[in-house]
């Protein structure tokens, strides 16, 4: 089955304010890298809007309100200190949320193998009543969701290897033994979630790493705690919460990961994805701000996708 990338071009029109490390021009290096002829074979779709009772899956109907009630008529309005939106945002969120709907349909139809959804806004900081951290809504939770109330998913296991904890996730998901949630982040870094103590009802695994470690670490955490948490939890979907922002070049942490760590991680989780979900999986674009570190991270993230 062919390897699936999800994008719209309203997720262009998601503005943020000049300096702003969560960019449009982020969508834009990855579409570039993504032009190489290694990625002829990849299969293009645009991700529809999601209807807004989606939404509803992880968030209660109070956070749909408050959000949609900041987006302005024009200019920017900040929901947070670090999040804003634009006029474009809320059909920007629709799409970040469409594309991981249909990337989840597409992998339980057989329509694919696996799928890539490069959107923004990122969702794994989004908590289940509030927004923050360039994050709107938790499009992760939302499609974990939808895998468990369309497809009868049992057991979703969301893999978040984002240089900052998925605090939003973490939250959505605390005492829900049918999702499992792992994640690997800097600590101390914001938001200032993620200790190892933070176990919800047994089914919230948190590797948290040094400031100034290497890949090398990343792997011994992937391979001595989460795969085999995964294997015992033998889930019906796997989901990659994927931020690059723990690539070397990254700007706003310190963590050394090379886009090749990435790339060891992608071929781990896809043989569990093998080995018990039928090679379901879906990966949803999160952090990386340094361009060429998230370019090349994507490209290679994506290669391996494409088993490749």
């Amino acid at each position: 089955m062919p390897t699936r990338l999800y994008s719209h071009p309203v997720c262009l029109q998601h503005l943020t304010p000049p300096g702003h490390p969560e960019r449009p021009d982020r969508l834009r290096a990855i579409e570039r890298a993504l032009e190489d002829d290694a990625f002829k074979e990849l299969e293009r779709c645009e991700a529809p809007l999601a209807e807004e009772s989606s939404i509803l899956l992880a968030h209660p109907e109070i956070h749909l309100r408050r959000v949609k009630a900041f987006v302005p008529e024009e200019g920017l309005a900040r929901v947070d200190a670090d999040t804003s939106v634009s006029p474009k945002s809320w059909e920007a969120a629709l799409a970040a949320i469409g594309g991981a709907l249909a990337a989840v349909d597409d992998v339980f139809t057989g329509k694919a193998d696996n799928a890539f959804v490069a959107v923004r806004p990122p969702g794994h900081h989004a908590e289940r009543e509030r927004a923050r951290g360039f994050c709107l809504f938790n499009n992760a939770a939302v499609a974990a969701r939808h895998a468990q109330t369309a497809h009868g998913a049992e057991r979703v296991a969301i893999v978040d290897w984002d240089v900052h904890h998925g605090n939003g996730t973490q939250d959505i998901f605390w005492d829900d033994p049918s999702v499992l949630y792992c994640s690997t982040h800097q600590m101390p870094l914001y938001p200032g979630t993620g200790a190892a103590s933070e176990t919800g009802a047994g089914n919230i695994v948190n590797v948290p790493l040094e400031p100034g470690v290497d890949g090398e670490a990343f792997r011994r955490a992937l391979s001595g705690i989460i795969l085999p948490r995964i294997e015992a939890f033998r889930p019906d979907l796997v989901i990659i919460s994927a931020g690059f922002d723990a690539h070397h070049r990254d700007p706003l942490a310190e963590l050394n990961f090379s886009e090749e760590d990435f790339g060891w991680a992608t071929e781990r989780l896809m043989e569990q994805a093998e080995r018990w979900s039928g090679n379901r999986l879906v990966s949803l674009l999160e952090g990386g701000y340094d361009l060429q570190g998230l370019a090349r991270s994507v490209a290679v993230h994506v290669r391996r996708l494409m088993k490749g």
